[in-house]
């Protein structure tokens, strides 16, 4: 009875999860003319509407806003990876003054509401006439995703027994030696699952895009939401549907694919060695 009660919900869960994202595609194969019919299953099936999410007539260029989520999130992640393995590293293993100041500046930078930021960093990078470039897009969102890296990172590190680089300094590597060839093969799961969540975060960011962004460098978020209908009156909800799909199910089949991995990395840090 018990495990009933458990696959039950599990069962519930899944539902309650993937039901929005069945309905995305449903409509997005579904003609046009009927997007709000209520059957279920899939019903008058077309691939009009991709044609249309992906058409550049009416001043879309949705397959470069790809483009430009892709560049965005693969640099942001690159860096944000980068920087957040050195200091995660110095935090669980090192001791130094104002650390726990450092770790403090850090947590409260992840719970800083992103909306208060907009206005500055509008202010900031209209002065530095960056409006409309990458690194208006890629600085914000490295600095989202770092307090992610970074605390995930330092629970794996804090994990790793401490034996393992006493025993490379031993042999004689430096401190930089032990942690290139010894640590850093084994943080290589919390590594991944770090760079899925921080590339999965950039790749979704909407409201600093919408922003600092111009048709030139708009990210897959922005550029769906100025998807525009035959006439102001009428909503291209199916167009819609399906490049939400267009950009939805990659991710989707991203995590389905390297779930183990990511389970790994987010739960290599909950048990103390």
């Amino acid at each position: 009875m018990k495990a009933f009660r458990n696959y039950l919900g599990v069962v519930l869960i899944l539902i309650w999860g993937l039901a929005p994202f069945y309905w995305m595609l449903v409509t997005a194969f579904r003609d046009k003319s009927h997007t709000f019919d209520t059957t279920p299953w899939p019903t008058h099936v077309t691939l009009e509407n991709f044609r249309e999410a992906l058409a550049t007539d009416k001043g879309n260029d949705f397959l470069g806003a790809i483009g430009n989520s892709l560049l965005v999130g693969a640099v942001t992640t690159i860096l944000a990876v980068t920087v957040g393995v050195f200091t995660a590293y110095a935090l669980a293993r090192l001791e130094f003054p104002g650390k726990g100041i450092v770790t403090g500046i850090i947590l409260a930078a992840s719970m800083f509401p992103g909306i208060a930021l907009v206005t500055p960093l509008f202010q900031l990078f209209g002065d530095l006439e960056w409006i409309g470039t990458y690194r208006a897009l890629i600085i914000p969102n490295i600095s989202f995703a770092l307090p992610l890296t970074i605390y995930t990172l330092v629970s794996f590190f804090r994990q790793l027994p401490w034996e393992l680089e006493e025993a490379a300094l031993i042999d004689g590597a430096t401190r930089g030696q032990a942690f290139r060839l010894v640590l850093l093969p084994l943080a290589a799961p919390a590594l991944f699952t770090t760079a899925i969540l921080a590339f999965i975060a950039t790749w979704n960011e909407f409201m600093l895009a919408q922003q600092l962004s111009t048709n030139a460098t708009e990210p897959v978020t922005v550029a769906i939401a100025r998807f525009s209908g035959p006439n102001s009156f009428e909503y291209p909800y199916a167009s819609v549907m399906a490049a939400g799909a267009l950009v939805t199910v990659p991710l989707v089949i991203m995590v389905l694919i390297f779930q183990r991995r990511i389970v790994a990395g987010l739960t290599a840090g909950g048990v103390k060695a």
